[in-house]
């Protein structure tokens, strides 16, 4: 399974060829790692099989049938997968394997789905990918292309795992961060930040990433954790925020929708603000470990461990 092979075809058919160059850099570095050889070795273990069934318009991203493998095969390809611990998105069905992740992924894509954006016929580039499962969904949806970006390995292979089934050319994942792609790019419709917002140190510097990806009237969808309270306020974690290391603001949404205006954003849109709950994200077999419950307060589920609100999330839309 040659993964940058894939990947230089998969940019050439949807129009991005000017971002080999990045990608093969990219994939160098993250093929470097010590873990790498042990996570390729996984993937080529996979059968080779075609799938009897795609679909991309279920809540559960469905690849191949149950009865595409023989038990055996099927038995082998779970215990691979479970090598690939943990499953972060999802769902997936795969060859009758349900991959039950720790994020109900479907969720937060029908909140996508409201608003209002037509993602037919566009190029799309998603932030923080992970291991695909809104390319995927979008593929769905009629996209042209879909370009994600993901730089940690395990997320990266597990995008790959899945994409060895998949014929589309027009669905690749760059093992890089958002630092790799040029300023001023300029070519893509719409670009998802989902998740990434909180864990850069500038949001400015964000959200002017964002605007220069993007076509003139393209869209962007910013899905971040926010606070409740007025313009101006963010609430700025001494240390760790649910446990997280790396969350550096939280504003609320009158302050979001102010900055998104400052950045020059227009058509601002607030889709969805909703508490995160146990129902959306939990610990499962594909990710036993701690997770949404772990990260609150056992006496208050109001507040973090650590004392401050607990998580909060915001969807918004914005255009150019």
């Amino acid at each position: 399974m040659d993964i940058l092979e894939n990947i230089k075809s998969g940019l050439i058919s949807s129009g991005f060829e000017d971002l080999i160059e990045i990608a093969t850099a990219g994939f160098a570095q993250i093929s470097a790692s010590a873990d790498f050889p042990r996570f390729l070795s996984r993937l080529k273990a996979l059968p080779d099989v075609a799938p009897t069934q795609i679909d991309f318009n279920r809540n559960e991203v469905t690849v191949g049938d149950i009865s595409d493998l023989t038990e055996s095969e099927k038995l082998e390809f779970q215990a691979n997968l479970k090598k690939m611990l943990p499953w972060r998105k999802g769902p997936f069905n795969l060859f009758g394997i349900n991959i039950d992740a720790e994020w109900r992924s479907d969720l937060k894509f029908s909140r996508l789905e409201n608003s209002g954006i037509d993602f037919t016929g566009k190029s799309i580039l998603d932030i923080g990918s992970g291991n695909g499962y809104y390319m995927f969904r979008l593929l769905g949806k009629g996209a042209e292309s879909v370009v994600g970006i993901e730089p940690y390995l395990l997320n990266f292979m597990q995008f790959n795992a899945i994409r060895k089934f998949v014929p589309q050319s027009n669905i690749v994942t760059l093992p890089v961060g958002i630092e790799a792609l040029p300023d001023n790019y300029g070519k893509f419709d719409a670009v998802l930040s989902m998740g990434v917002f909180y864990h850069r140190k500038s949001p400015f510097d964000h959200l002017a990433k964002l605007r220069s990806l993007l076509r003139p009237g393209g869209d962007i969808v910013l899905e971040t954790l926010v606070i409740e309270g007025k313009e101006g306020e963010v609430l700025v974690p001494e240390n760790r925020y649910a446990k997280m290391r790396n969350v550096w603001f939280i504003p609320s949404v009158p302050t979001l929708t102010a900055w998104l205006k400052r950045a020059k954003f227009r058509n601002i849109s607030v889709i969805d603000v909703s508490k995160t709950t146990s129902s959306e994200q939990r610990k499962t077999d594909w990710m036993p470990w701690e997770s949404l419950s772990d990260f609150l307060d056992k006496g208050n589920p109001e507040k973090t461990v650590e004392g401050y609100p607990a998580p909060q999330r915001a969807m918004i839309t914005a255009a150019i």
